[in-house]
C-alpha cells in the first residue's frame, strides 16, 4: 500500500525576530524544514514525500535538500495564502498518481517518532483519518486583558499533533468540498465533511515550533551530547613508612609507598583518568616530578585541578570508577571513607564513586607485595 508523506512548509512564521521563516532556521546540521524532511523519509512505510513550498522560497528549499539524496523526495509545489489551501495545492499533485494514505505534517514539527506514524497508519485500517494528539493535563482558563475569567474543563480535551493520517480519497474530497479558508488543522477539515478520525497517542517531541523559545528548545534537543570517558594507570612501589595513603585516606601498613609526591597510587589514576577524558596529558605535564614543589605535595592538589580543568572546559564529572590492586593492606574497611573523600575533592554524590580492589592472586609484583597499582575510569559530560 503506497503512503505518500505531504509536508507543508508555505508558511510565512517570522515570530522568531528575523525575516527568516521559521521552516528554514538552522537547526544541527541542517534546518527545522531538512529535520522534519528526514525525520518523514527515516519512516519505511513512507513511499513517496512531497513538499509544499512558498513561491519566494525556492532557493532557501534547495539549499535544505542538498544532500538529501532520496528518490522518494519529489519535486516540490507551491503553496497557497492559508495552510488549508497549501495542503489542497498538495494533495492535488499527488492526485496525479493517488496514493492510498497520505500523512499531512508541519514542517514546523522536525522531530517524528516513528512511533507515531506506526499509529496513525495503524488507525487508518479501522477509520478515514487518524490524528496524534496528547492530553491537555494543564489547568485550562479563560482569560480576558491579562485576568482570569472562568476555568474551562479540560475533560476530553486533547493537544492535536501531526502528521494526521488519512485515506487519500477521502481527504482530497474533504479539502476539495472546504477549498482555501482557514483551518486549525486537517482533522478540522476532514470532521466538517464527516469524516471518521480516530485519536492515536502523540508524543512530547513533536513539538511544534512556534517562537524563538521553541527554536531554542529544539536546538537544546538536537545538540549532541559530549560524554568523554578517560582511563588511569598508575603503580607505586612499598618503601619505608607504617601507613599508605589511598584515595586521601591514611591506610595503617607496615610499610609506606614511595614516590616524588604523597604517592597516592589511587587518587593519581583518578586524576590521569579526568586528564584523559579531557586528552590535557596526565599528572606529570601539569605536575612534572622534576620540579621541587611538588615534593611530598598532597595527590589533593593534583585532583582538584583536574576537576577544575573539566569545569573549564564546560564539563562535569558523573561517575569515578577505581580499582586498587594488592595483597595487602585490605582495602574493604577503608572503601566508603575513601569514596566520601573522593566525592568531597571532585564535588559528584559519593554514589557516583566506586573505590574496590582485587589481588592477582600472588602473580606479578603487586602479588610479591613489591607495590600497588590502581586502575581508574572518569566520565564526564557536557554542561
Amino acid at each position: 500500500m503506497e503512503v505518500a508523506g505531504l509536508i507543508v512548509a508555505a508558511g510565512r512564521g517570522r515570530r522568531l525576530g528575523d525575516d527568516l521563516p521559521k521552516q528554514y532556521q538552522s537547526l544541527g546540521s541542517g534546518t527545522v524544514l531538512g529535520q522534519a524532511i528526514r525525520a518523514m523519509l527515516a519512516h519505511p512505510g513512507v513511499t513517496r514525500l512531497l513538499v509544499v513550498i512558498h513561491p519566494g522560497d525556492r532557493t532557501l528549499y534547495k539549499r535544505t535538500v542538498a544532500d538529501i539524496a532520496d528518490p522518494r523526495l519529489t519535486p516540490p509545489v507551491t503553496g497557497a495564502g492559508t495552510r488549508s489551501g497549501s495542503v489542497l495545492r498538495g494533495l492535488e499533485a499527488l492526485a496525479a498518481d493517488p496514493p492510498a494514505q497520505v500523512l499531512i505534517h508541519d514542517a514546523a514539527r522536525p522531530f517524528l517518532a516513528p512511533a507515531v506514524i506506526d499509529a496513525v497508519l495503524a488507525a487508518l485500517a479501522q477509520a478515514d483519518g487518524a490524528v496524534p494528539a496528547l492530553p491537555v493535563v494543564d489547568a485550562l482558563w479563560r482569560g480576558e486583558d491579562g485576568r482570569a475569567i472562568a476555568p474551562v474543563p479540560r475533560a476530553g480535551l486533547w493537544r492535536a499533533q501531526t502528521p494526521q493520517g488519512f485515506r487519500f480519497e477521502a481527504i482530497l474530497a474533504a479539502h476539495r468540498a472546504h477549498g482555501a479558508d482557514a483551518a486549525a488543522d486537517d482533522a478540522e477539515v476532514a470532521c466538517a465533511a464527516g469524516l471518521d478520525v480516530n485519536l492515536v497517542p502523540g508524543d512530547e517531541s513533536g513539538f511544534k515550533i512556534t517562537d524563538a523559545a521553541d527554536l531554542a528548545r529544539a536546538r537544546k534537543r538536537e545538540q549532541a551530547m559530549d560524554v568523554r570517558t578517560g582511563q588511569g594507570f598508575d603503580v607505586h612501589a612499598f618503601g619505608p613508612g607504617d601507613a599508605v595513603t589511598l584515595c586521601g585516606v591514611q591506610v595503617p601498613h607496615d610499610r609506606g609507598l614511595a614516590g616524588h609526591s604523597d604517592a597516592d597510587v589511587a587518587m593519581h589514576a583518578i586524576t590521569d583518568a579526568i586528564f584523559g577524558a579531557l586528552a590535557e596529558g596526565d599528572i606529570g605535564t601539569w605536575f612534572p616530578p622534576s620540579d621541587p614543589a611538588w615534593k611530598g605535595a598532597a595527590s589533593e592538589i593534583f585532583l582538584r585541578k583536574a576537576v577544575e580543568r573539566a569545569g573549564a572546559r564546560g564539563f562535569r564529572i558523573t561517575h569515578i570508577d577505581c580499582t586498587l590492586i594488592c595483597e595487602r593492606p585490605k582495602i574493604g574497611p577503608h572503601a566508603e571513607a575513601m569514596r566520601a573523600a573522593i566525592a568531597r575533592i571532585t564535588g559528584i554524590a559519593m554514589e557516583r564513586v566506586s573505590v574496590k580492589a582485587t589481588t592477582s592472586e600472588r602473580l606479578g609484583f603487586t602479588g610479591r607485595e613489591e607495590g600497588i597499582a590502581a586502575l581508574a575510569t572518569a566520565t564526564l559530560v557536557q554542561a
